[in-house]
């Protein structure tokens, strides 16, 4: 990922991450003060309703008082009392209900015997326990009628004044939806009444001033958990999949005296408002973050061309000298942080080139010392014998002819020898010096093994070394030029033997490893010091007595031009395992 992405990446986040967290702040204030309104409203509305019902009930009860002081029930009372025939007044209370604007009135005995009912003529003589609430404030009550139903209604029972033996009054006025006509309702809030007239929930008690039975079941919950907790309830309704839709519902119980629930009043306020309001500021910050996202493109591709373009440039630079590129320059485009920056990598780099420059002179002065020290090294052991050899001649001549032709051929033969160690000096330096470039093919690379096996064999079991090969039974296939392959091999054999004059083993193995055919050379000599593997190959160091330190020098060469690497190790029998790694190929060299 380039620095432009990071940096349009991170300005998006950064944006996105502000406009969303604003979004989301203002939208939880929001809400919060949606739902104190809410609150509010409803708090306002639930206290009217029980103004409403604390009214009512002062209605009833100041009725029922009313009707108990007048004359008319004081003469019922009296002729009941002196042995009146009960059966005349059996729709007495009918009247009397609507002459006071009750729903409900029934005459009772002091026995509790219903003498007369308005809403059910029929209970003549049926027992009324209401009575005992007699002069009690209005209370819930649920009341049969003839048709098999109840209803809810909000009663006041009352004793008729001087009456002996006393005459009870059990009247009331209906709790239904109608009760919820006279009631100010806000704008966006509803009001339901629920009448708990059975042991289940059923949808046909649940109404509203204007209707709304149809939605009972969406408050199912709601009431069936202010019931059974006798507590205020509340939740949010969705009557469907819009969230515009949704209302924040409350459900009030209506106890009676026994503690009873006989009613649910259901206050529900729109959500409408909020969620409409939640909808703008969420619209506003796609909007916010759509532009931000926007801004951020631009500021990035303006930095880019200001700062991430010039480091990236930088960065190409650095890989072209990482490559070997000593004159890479970058372009300054300013004097600010990043042209400072281009300019000291461009003094840097010159700085570089120098120093490259006066380092390979120096190199190249040091080879040539290096070189001119061992080849005095090496050229001084036969000079100095042939100087002998020399003088021993120049003596001779003074000496008798048969005496001077011993010594003539016996120094004549000390000057070859040495002379033909002086090519032989010169011809190792010669082949260091002047390597050609290898004439690869496709070949295995476990054939070469084989050749050196079958060729050094009867050497080494001479020198009591035990051989041992390791190979593949699959094809090897590298590109190499065999003959350079097996003269590096072969290096390595010679090597080993020298390190065990005594006998020890050998061991050649080769396999594949990955995409390489790894190699390795391991002896049970006397092994290599740390120092001794990190020089072994640095050309002119031996650590024999009678070398050039040129042969692993070679080795080395060879694999390089092979594309292989070559290191030495310290191996699991205490001796040098040297380990090759050459790489594989699938097709033809050159293809």
């Amino acid at each position: 990922m380039t620095l432009r992405q990071k940096l349009l990446l991170m300005f998006s986040f950064t944006i996105v991450a502000i406009v969303a967290g604003f979004a989301c702040t203002v939208s939880l204030r929001v809400r919060r003060v949606f739902e104190d309104q809410n609150k509010e409203q409803t708090s306002v509305l639930v206290n009217q309703f029980q103004t409403e019902f604390a009214q009512r009930a002062s209605d009833t009860s100041a009725a029922m008082d009313r009707m108990a002081s007048g004359d008319s029930l004081k003469r019922i009372a009296f002729k009941l009392a002196n042995g009146g025939d009960a059966a005349s007044y059996l729709t007495i209370a009918a009247t009397l209900a609507g002459e006071y604007h009750l729903d409900y009135l029934e005459l009772v005995d002091s026995n509790g015997n219903i003498i007369s009912s308005a809403q059910w003529p029929a209970r003549f003589g049926y027992h009324e326990p209401a009575i005992a609430m007699a002069g009690a404030p209005a209370f819930l009550k649920e009341e049969p009628l003839p048709d098999g139903s109840s209803e809810i209604g909000i009663f006041s029972v009352r004793a008729v004044t001087g009456s002996k033996p006393v005459l009870y009054l059990v009247g009331g006025r209906v709790l239904d939806a109608k009760t919820l006509r006279d009631f100010a309702v806000p704008a966006g809030m509803r009001v339901f009444l629920y009448r708990n007239l059975g042991a289940t929930f059923d949808a046909a008690s649940f109404a509203g001033a204007a209707g709304g039975g149809d939605k009972a079941a969406l408050y199912r919950h709601l009431i069936d958990e202010a019931i059974d907790t006798g507590r205020k309830s509340g939740e949010v309704i969705f009557p469907s999949a819009r969230r515009e839709d949704s209302v924040d519902a409350m459900a009030i119980p209506l106890k009676g005296q026994d503690g009873k629930v006989f009613a649910v009043l259901v206050v529900t306020n729109s959500r409408r408002g909020m969620v409409e309001v939640q909808n703008h500021i969420r619209a506003i910050a796609y909007g916010g973050a759509g532009i931000g996202i926007l801004l951020a493109i631009l500021a990035s591709l303006w930095i880019a061309a200001r700062v991430s373009g010039p480091i990236e440039q930088l960065a190409r630079a650095a890989e072209q000298v990482a490559a070997g590129e000593w004159d890479a320059r970058v372009e300054v485009r300013g004097k600010d942080e990043v042209g400072v920056l281009g300019t000291s990598f461009n003094h840097m780099t010159a700085q570089l080139a120098e120093q490259r420059e006066r380092l390979v002179q120096s190199e190249r002065v040091a080879a040539w010392r290096e070189l001119a020290r061992r080849l005095a090294h090496e050229l001084k052991n036969p000079l100095f014998p042939l100087q002998i050899t020399v003088e021993n001649m120049v003596r001779a001549r003074m000496l008798p002819k048969e005496e001077f032709d011993e010594v003539f051929l016996e120094s004549a033969n000390t000057l070859q020898a040495e002379i033909e160690n002086l090519k032989k000096i010169v011809g190792r330096f010669s082949d260091f010096s002047k390597m050609p470039r290898p004439q690869t093919e496709r070949i295995d690379a476990s054939d070469v093994v084989r050749r050196v096996a079958a060729l050094y064999g009867p050497a080494l079991d001479e020198k009591r070394i035990d051989l041992r090969t390791i190979m593949d039974s699959e094809a090897l296939p590298i590109c190499a030029d065999p003959e350079w392959l097996h003269r590096a091999l072969s290096n390595l054999v010679l090597n080993a033997m020298d390190v065990m004059p005594d006998g020890g083993i050998l061991t050649i193995a080769i396999a594949r490893s990955g995409d390489v055919a790894r190699l390795s050379v391991a002896d049970t000599g006397e092994g290599l010091t740390p120092e001794e593997c990190e020089r072994l190959f640095t050309p002119y160091y031996t650590t024999k007595q009678h070398g050039t330190g040129l042969g692993l020098a070679i080795v080395q060469s060879v694999i390089a031009d092979h594309h292989g690497t070559i290191v030495v190790e310290r191996s699991e029998s205490g001796g040098a395992r040297f380990v090759m790694e050459l790489p594989l190929v699938a097709k033809e060299c050159g293809e």
